[in-house]
């Protein structure tokens, strides 16, 4: 079972930058793509950004390319989102979530997710 915990949100203002982490219990064999999620107060959960385990091969939601990045570090278990230039509309809680297929961007694919970490971007 892996287990997933995120951290380095917080508050901050619009045009800032926030790095959050994902740490997962131990490496599984079967997960492919580690992800990040958001989903904000009255709205769905959405796609952020996925990331493979292999060859670290990246995709991003129309909505956060070229202010997000997603990076891993596979000897240590971690994922990264760094979020820059963040906006009000970003404000939401960020999930990590682990998968086993390629490059995967909906939620129903995902196996194991985090608790989530607040992010909220203040105008």
């Amino acid at each position: 079972q892996v287990q997933l915990v995120e951290s380095g949100g917080g508050l901050v203002q619009a045009g800032g930058s926030l790095r959050l982490s994902c740490a997962a219990s131990e490496r599984t064999f079967s997960t492919t793509t580690m992800g990040w999620f958001r989903q904000a107060p009255g709205k769905e959960r959405e796609f952020v950004a996925a990331i493979t385990r292999t060859g670290g091969y990246t995709v991003y939601a129309d909505s956060v390319k070229g202010r997000f990045t997603i990076s891993s570090d596979n000897a240590k278990n971690m994922v990264y989102l760094q979020l820059n230039s963040l906006k009000p509309e970003d404000t939401a809680v960020y999930n990590c979530a682990a998968a086993r297929g390629w490059l995967v961007s909906r939620s129903h694919q995902y196996d194991h997710w985090g608790q989530g970490t607040q992010v909220t971007v203040s105008s």
